[in-house]
């Protein structure tokens, strides 16, 4: 399965360990509580699915490499304890309790979770004289003799002996109690991801051009060459820092990330046409409404891969507009349910203790969030947002001698401004969405190309998104159109073809 299908799997598998009885007890036994086996190629996101569904189920995670550890930190260090069995006393080897699940306890201290996974990574890439203790823990969940606490789900990722010469084989003793779930790579999958997380533009027209380059692992002379999701996120990461500091990305760091030199160089060589398509059509004037009729012309000649690299320069700066559109308003949200419980405080409490409860209460959930591995990109932008905006009005309130009394109508004024901002910004976006749009059908008229636009606006999280919440008359109008033919012209064919068979039978 792919590893959006893996990640639901995961979830479901989780859910069904937690669900009680009538008694209060777990539906499914602690030992009948299989632990996961999650196997797949490297680099294809099994870590980063772990932290996600913490996020999205309210559980806790720890997570180790389990390569990073020897005997003594995963198992604990023995000590010598006496024990009286009948009339004699004896020495016992007793263990420490072994850093691992010390960090469970520790987060369930933490954050008053009493539920959550363990993720151990590499599982079977152990050293030999680990492998014994790895393979105790899957089969009873104890440490020597320290266990796991119950409401927590052990998830080991591991990678198939292809991609990695250190690879364990597990006997069928251990596979017989776990759930091994195997996972491939899936562009289509990655594709969802990296709309949502932002990935460089040039990346994901890149390898929507050539899907191929995707994923891919060659055993050469010079030994195991790669390209992998993992290496196409972090490169993108590395070029978006790169291009905020003016910095190049030629093919040397491109090979840095990407370790198959073929797909290195051609990627290295289309980030260069893709910043001079940026350039020669002027994309950022498009948006602002300003085109000359070359510029059409230029594009209505241009391969049809320029063109697809165009499309996704303007793609790019649609969902990033559409994002912090999204972001504003996810702010103004929850500002405003703070301010509420603001209001509803006053007069009992002063105005700046109200404030520096709230304050403090949002930094509390932002530390807790964190501690629990469940702290999303999305979700630490809005929090320390919200409480920089919130230490803003309380220091506006001391700065300017705020008197009690005026306090709340100071406050909703600066909220007011806030307001106003997002409502700015998503005029703003609403016209580089049209303009978009009024371009694209100037230079394609109602072509295949326009058909592939309003599909990766549908598709795209944050830009769907923008549509649904602030409308796009043009979106609407060229999904109807464009779709609406398609699919008459889809239902032609079917009939043409259906005639056709049955011309052939008869004539048979």
């Amino acid at each position: 399965m792919n590893i959006k299908q893996a990640k639901q799997e995961i979830k479901n598998t989780l859910r069904a360990y937690l669900s009680k009885d009538e008694l209060g007890c777990y539906r499914i036994p602690s030992i009948r509580q299989r632990p996961i086996l999650l196997m797949g190629p490297p680099g294809i996101g099994k870590t980063q699915i772990m932290a996600q569904i913490a996020a999205e189920t309210g559980v806790g995670l720890v997570a180790y490499t389990i390569t990073h550890h020897t005997r003594q930190s995963a198992v604990g260090l023995p000590f010598i304890e006496k024990r009286t069995y009948g009339d004699r006393v004896f020495s016992v080897t007793e263990y420490t309790m072994s850093e691992i699940l010390a960090s469970v306890y520790s987060l369930m201290e933490k954050t008053g979770l009493k539920e959550g996974i363990l993720f151990l990574d590499e599982i079977n890439c152990v050293s030999e004289t680990l492998a014994p203790m790895m393979l105790q823990f899957l089969q009873c969940k104890t440490f020597g003799n320290q266990a796991l606490p119950e409401g927590w789900l052990i998830v080991a990722a591991g990678n198939p002996p292809e991609y990695n010469k250190s690879v364990r084989d597990f006997d069928v003793v251990t596979l017989d109690r776990v759930k091994r779930i195997d996972v491939d790579e899936d562009f289509a999958v990655w594709k969802e991801y990296a709309r949502e997380k932002g990935i460089h533009g040039a990346v994901v027209s890149y390898l929507d051009i050539k899907k191929e380059h995707f994923y891919r692992v060659e055993t050469t002379p010079e030994g195991l060459q790669f390209a992998t999701a993992r290496g196409w996120e972090d490169l993108s990461e590395l070029i978006c820092a790169y291009e905020a500091l003016g910095l190049k990305v030629d093919r040397d760091v491109v090979g840095q990330y990407i370790q198959l030199p073929r797909i290195a160089g051609d990627f290295a060589n289309y980030l260069e046409l893709y910043g001079k398509y940026q350039r020669m059509y002027h994309v950022e004037d498009i948006l602002q409404g300003r085109w000359q009729a070359v510029t059409v012309s230029e594009l209505r000649a241009a391969p049809f891969d320029e063109k697809l690299a165009v499309m996704g320069l303007v793609l790019s700066r649609l969902s990033d507009g559409a994002k912090k559109v999204r972001r504003e308003d996810e702010l103004t949200g929850a500002l405003h349910a703070r301010l509420k419980a603001f209001r509803d405080a006053l007069p009992a409490q002063p105005p700046r203790q109200v404030l520096e409860q709230l304050i403090a209460g949002q930094q509390a959930a932002l530390q807790m969030a964190r501690d629990a591995g469940q702290l999303s990109g999305d979700a630490r932008w809005l929090a320390m947002k919200e409480i920089g905006l919130l230490q803003d009005y309380r220091s506006r309130l001391v700065e300017g001698d705020v008197p009690d009394s005026g306090a709340l109508e100071a406050v909703k004024g600066w909220f007011a401004g806030q307001v106003e901002a997002r409502a700015a910004l998503a005029r703003e976006t609403a016209a580089m969405f049209d303009n978009a749009f009024a371009f694209l059908e100037e230079t394609f008229a109602l072509g295949q190309e326009l058909v592939l636009f309003v599909t990766e606006i549908t598709a795209g999280p944050d830009t769907s998104w923008f549509v649904e919440n602030f409308g796009c008359d043009a979106y609407f109008r060229y999904n109807r159109e464009l779709f609406f033919d398609e699919t008459q012209s889809r239902i032609r064919e079917q009939i043409a073809a259906a005639k056709a068979a049955q011309n052939q039978e008869e004539m048979g």
